[in-house]
């Protein structure tokens, strides 16, 4: 019998399921999600496109749960593909529960997914153009955001909530953190043969999205599409392209990076009509 390709698509929402469309054919995909009704949903639309699907729910948080989740998958096969993109949004989570989701939570996928992953494979996390929206921080917050073992991710010391100011830091700390994160697993990861990268979106229309339109951050992020060099935000299609180029052959030179595609919302952050005034 042949050994199943496996692709674990962690967060079953539009994104994950836009690069998973793009890189599955002929594969196995296992979504995990924290709720079985948005497994359930994704299974449905996938599965009727032709895709060959299971579900089980994963807590991202918890190293147990991830674990689990790393034997269901090996149990159908070898992991070939990983896609990471479930997450909690600064309008969704306290500055800890953000921490503990988005930083620590994807600490621990690329610890776990990383120890097994096939030769050839490949994986994307999915961060976010507010990691690009931080000011520079010092080299060694940098490097321990990076190389920290993932149990004492937590702990440092500029993470603490004293020192993290609202869920808009921590949201931003914690996609930096992914990216400069995927930089470092790609060592380890290169040495089983495979290849993990991030892709930092900006403003993409989701069920999600369309919540935080709609909240008391909508006006901000209207602003921020109007006054963006493409005047409108993307659509997970155009995340599901890049996560094709990332994850297929014609992406094998690429790994350790973080792509920005936000539609010039950093550039004009930086240095256009949204740059911060001066005090």
């Amino acid at each position: 019998m042949k050994k199943e390709n496996v692709i674990v698509v962690i967060g079953a929402g539009s994104i994950g399921q836009a690069i998973a469309r793009r890189v599955s054919a002929g594969k196995h995909i296992l979504l995990a999600d924290l709720r079985q009704e948005n497994n359930d949903s994704a299974a449905k639309v996938l599965s009727e496109a032709g895709f060959e699907v299971s579900t089980t729910i994963v807590d991202v948080s918890s190293r147990e749960s991830v674990h689990a989740l790393v034997e269901t998958a090996m149990a159908i096969g070898g992991i070939t593909g990983l896609i990471h993109a479930a997450g909690v949004s600064p309008s969704q989570a306290s500055p800890a529960t953000i921490l503990k989701v988005d930083l620590y939570g994807t600490a621990l996928i690329l610890e776990e997914f990383g120890n097994v992953i096939e030769s050839g494979g490949s994986g994307v996390v999915i961060a976010s153009q507010s990691g690009h929206r931080l000011p520079s921080l010092p080299a060694e917050q940098d490097k321990a955001l990076a190389t920290t073992p993932t149990e004492d991710l937590l702990s440092l010391p500029f993470l603490q909530l004293d020192q993290v100011k609202d869920s808009l830091h921590a949201y931003q700390l914690s996609k930096r953190g992914n990216s400069l994160r995927v930089k470092s697993e790609a060592v380890r990861w290169g040495k089983r043969g495979a290849r993990i990268n991030t892709i930092s979106p900006g403003i993409i229309i989701t069920p999600l999205a369309k919540e935080d339109l709609a909240g008391p951050r909508g006006d901000g992020y209207r602003r921020m599409l109007e006054i963006s060099p493409a005047g409108r935000a993307g659509t997970p299609d155009e995340v599901g392209i890049v996560g094709a180029l990332l994850m297929g052959q014609d992406g094998a030179f690429i790994t350790g990076s973080d792509f920005l595609m936000d539609g010039g919302v950093t550039s004009a952050y930086w240095y256009g009509e949204l740059a911060p005034k001066p005090e």
